[in-house]
């Protein structure tokens, strides 16, 4: 399977969902590349962190590229039995070539109108790369969801992306929490870290997305 983790609205959670992702795939034996296309490399640094600070950990192999990457998409397709790309916060070229490769696409947002507002590009754009990628499938995923009960904001916004054309809504939703932060600073997923409500989030997604 190949998923992109990707948007045009950065600060959304991109790399602390593909990073989590592709560890939770190494605890389950997988063989996974975590693909960086971002210039910011912020998933290539966590791999480098998890390599130096846990090198028994289970193996997240790792690898960045730039520009127009789908040769490079195709080419470690052959090799790895997931590919888990990060993707920048911008339409770069490396976005729109990735998403050629790519079998899934999940876009990160936040409940927020800023966020919402990006959709209408994104469609626009998943609409132009599915007419060359006609296999690929685009999500959008609720991303740093408030933990608290009372704030309604996630619920809203997943009503409103209900019903955008092009966009399937996940039914996972990512949340606000401290321990993914940690886990990104320490190089881990959060389903290395005992007693935690990520990991139950972390393990839905994935099951979504490898499973569905």
């Amino acid at each position: 399977m190949i998923v992109m983790i990707g948007g045009i609205k950065g600060g959304t959670g991109k790399s602390t969902v593909a990073t989590n992702l592709a560890a939770y795939l190494a605890n389950q034996g997988a063989d996974v590349l975590l693909l960086d296309v971002d210039p910011q490399a912020s998933a290539y640094k966590w791999a480098m962190r998890r390599q130096e600070q846990h090198p028994d950990a289970p193996k997240v192999n790792t690898a960045q590229a730039s520009g127009r990457v789908f040769d490079v998409v195709r080419d470690v397709a052959k090799r790895y039995e997931h590919i888990v790309i990060d993707s920048g916060g911008h339409a770069s070229d490396a976005m729109k070539s990735a998403m050629l490769g790519a079998q899934k696409l999940y876009v990160p947002l936040r409940p927020s109108q800023a966020d919402l507002e990006t959709v209408g590009e994104m469609v626009g754009m998943i609409a132009d790369v599915q007419a060359l990628n006609a296999g690929l499938e685009a999500f959008s995923l609720i991303s740093l969801a408030s933990t608290n009960p009372s704030v309604f904001e996630a619920q809203e916004a997943r009503e409103a992306l209900r019903e955008v054309p092009g966009l399937i809504l996940s039914d996972s939703v990512i949340r606000d929490r401290k321990i993914y932060r940690d886990a990104f600073f320490e190089g881990v997923g959060v389903v290395e870290m005992t007693h935690n409500k990520a990991t139950p989030e972390v393990q839905l997604l994935a099951q979504e997305i490898f499973n569905g």
